[in-house]
């Protein structure tokens, strides 16, 4: 079955809402939370400059050089056991720099 645009966007801005509950419930680890927001920006039916969105491509970008999610599992123990202050670090800063920004797309998008 081909999704109309329309339905596109709402099943995207969905997944949007289903993310940003995670990362404040704590079920969605956050930096992984942050990238897939990060990744919906273009395919939720907003300008491209959403202030909600961008915050999580400014996390995005800034974690880049970090193994979160999937990746991770190729990295070493030993690298991860050395990167793990800077990731705990990179969590509590996204935090404070997005959780409103996550409230704001559930209360935009939550139907």
């Amino acid at each position: 079955m081909k999704l109309s645009h329309q339905e596109y966007i709402e099943k995207n801005r969905k997944r949007a809402v289903e993310v940003a509950s995670g990362m404040l419930e704590g079920s969605t680890p956050y930096l992984e939370g942050a990238i897939e927001l990060s990744s919906l920006r273009f395919e939720v039916g907003l300008p491209e400059d959403d202030k909600d969105f961008l915050a999580f491509t400014l996390v995005s970008t800034e974690i880049d050089h970090l193994p979160v999610g999937a990746p991770r599992q190729f990295w070493s123990r030993k690298a991860l056991s050395r990167l793990e202050p800077e990731i705990q670090r990179s969590i509590k800063w996204a935090q404070e720099v997005s959780v409103s920004e996550c409230k704001s797309i559930l209360a935009r998008f939550n139907a």
